[in-house]
């Protein structure tokens, strides 16, 4: 130690390593994580509960986002969904959207951009978003929804609805159209 200098860039370099070290630690733990964790191209996927087939997807790029707080999955260029009812097994309804979105912690779906649903009756919905709440299974929209059902009727909901999620129920918000008047139920007096 009879050289100062010598000394002097011993703890400088010391210093300027520990340095380093601090913020590659201080880097990973502020790094971004959101980034996809797995990428799918060209999709195919099929849902089965009890052998039972209830679902089948199709997507050209399917990106699941794991590695942050509320993870989710994301079909930017498009799905195209098949849903099957133990009832009409043969019919099965469709989706069909530009782009889709899952938050499978949530159970909330939203699908966007020339959204198509075709119920396994023949009806067919068409909005620009729709949404699904699957824990209170609902699904709702605030676009126009025009809705044509088998026989040609149409009707028009231009502040959007909200509907059951089998469809069995929906409302409609101000809406107009031309509907069947011998497929409206009369009530008993």
């Amino acid at each position: 130690m009879k050289n100062p200098i010598f000394f002097l860039v011993f703890i400088v370099f010391f210093s300027l390593i520990s340095c380093e070290e601090d913020i590659t630690e201080i880097n990973k733990k502020n790094s971004n994580k959101n980034f996809a964790s797995q990428i799918i191209h060209n999709a195919y996927i099929v849902q089965r509960d009890s052998g039972f087939v209830k679902l089948r997807a199709t997507a050209p790029l399917i990106e699941k986002y794991e590695l942050i707080d509320s993870p989710y999955t994301v079909a930017k260029k498009g799905i195209d969904i098949k849903f099957f009812d133990k009832k009409k097994p043969k019919t099965p309804g469709t989706l069909t959207a530009k782009y889709a979105k899952i938050n499978e912690k949530k159970k909330f779906y939203e699908a966007k951009g020339n959204v198509r649903i075709v119920t396994n009756e023949g009806q067919m919905f068409a909005m620009q978003s729709v949404f699904w709440d699957q824990r209170k299974k609902i699904i709702y929209t605030k676009d126009t929804v025009f809705v044509t059902d088998t026989d040609g009727s149409t009707l028009v909901g231009t502040n959007g609805m909200t509907a059951k999620d089998d469809f069995s129920e929906y409302t409609f918000f101000n809406n107009t159209g031309n509907i069947n008047a011998k497929r409206i139920p009369e009530k008993d007096k």
